[in-house]
């Protein structure tokens, strides 16, 4: 057996070496990767590990990220309710929406509003990052509501754990400005796992001033608000990992009030304070953080990795 093993080990380094010398020019694979994929699709990855997926066909309701998970493991989020179905269909794992523009609605799903992708403008690859660019329409039926340039960033900020940043940028299709009136629904949401919720699986809601649950979390401003709570079963016990949503400074608003729930479910209210209009020629800029990790880290972890995430360098968004 060992001999048979060192032959197999001997001609592997054969071929590497074979392969080393016919490539001269060969370049090193990034790390992370964004890969396109049929069906408007596409899947981020780390070290050939899928991290999420990004769902954006013009068939949807809107765009969304589906699986969020840690390298080689279960999604941290779910698409619904795990109690309700069909009336909170629209909760897709990790969505960008708002109630209400100009009293019009794009939170639920019985209407005829969508945000649809109109094209795709850039994919990224690195070892530090990948990244994708895409041009976004919210329609009421046939007319133009609001366009959107959306950038999204995956980023590894450890063995394994990792940050997704989400930059949008509004600008109005006419000469008329548009108000995201006041809501405690949009701009970003996140439906978590079923065992991670407080109710169902016995998780924790934390936020930056250290309050815990939805009852002490709810509609209350805060930089962060972090979920966690058990996701696989261990040897040890129950296996935990969670995501912290993040406000950016830079953000209308800022720091926004957080809607959360102990059936699973968080999100930043970025108008639950004001409503914010975008101005004809004067595009309105957003930026959010997500911050997927293992295990259930403390407020001061937390606190380091969100200051990490708002000093990061603004991101550069052109229209084309």
């Amino acid at each position: 057996m060992q001999s048979r093993w060192t032959w197999m080990c001997c001609a592997l380094l054969a071929v590497a070496a074979a392969a080393h010398a016919q490539l001269p020019d060969a370049k090193p694979v990034p790390a992370m990767q964004v890969l396109p994929l049929p069906y408007g699709q596409a899947s981020f990855t780390w070290l050939g590990r899928e991290i999420t997926r990004y769902h954006f066909s013009p068939s949807l309701k809107r765009p969304f990220w589906y699986p969020i998970r840690l390298p080689g493991g279960r999604s941290l989020t779910r698409i619904g309710h795990p109690h309700d179905p069909h009336g909170h269909r629209h909760h897709d794992s990790v969505w960008v929406s708002h109630m209400k523009i100009d009293g019009i609605s794009f939170w639920e799903n019985d209407n005829d509003q969508r945000i649809v992708c109109a094209r795709v403008y850039e994919y990224g690859d690195s070892d530090e990052a990948a990244w994708m660019v895409s041009e976004n329409r919210w329609m009421a039926g046939d007319r133009l509501v609001l366009r959107e340039l959306r950038r999204c960033e995956v980023r590894p900020t450890g063995d394994d754990h990792w940050l997704m940043i989400i930059d949008l940028e509004f600008k109005t299709p006419g000469d008329n400005p548009v108000t995201l009136d006041q809501s405690f629904f949009g701009l970003i949401g996140v439906r978590m796992a079923k065992t991670i919720g407080v109710r169902d699986g016995g998780g924790r809601i934390l936020n930056a001033e250290g309050l815990i649950n939805e009852k002490a979390v709810f509609r209350q401003p805060t930089r962060w608000v972090d979920y966690s709570g058990p996701i696989a079963p261990g040897e040890q016990g129950d296996v935990a990992a969670g995501i912290s949503l993040m406000d950016h400074p830079s953000n209308p608003n800022f720091p926004a009030k957080f809607h959360v729930r102990n059936d699973g479910w968080m999100g930043v209210c970025t108008t639950g304070k004001d409503a914010i209009t975008v101005e004809p020629g004067k595009p309105r800029h957003f930026r959010y953080g997500l911050w997927v990790h293992p295990g259930a880290p403390d407020g001061e972890a937390i606190n380091a990795m969100w200051k990490m995430f708002s000093e990061q360098p603004a991101a550069s968004l052109t229209w084309k």
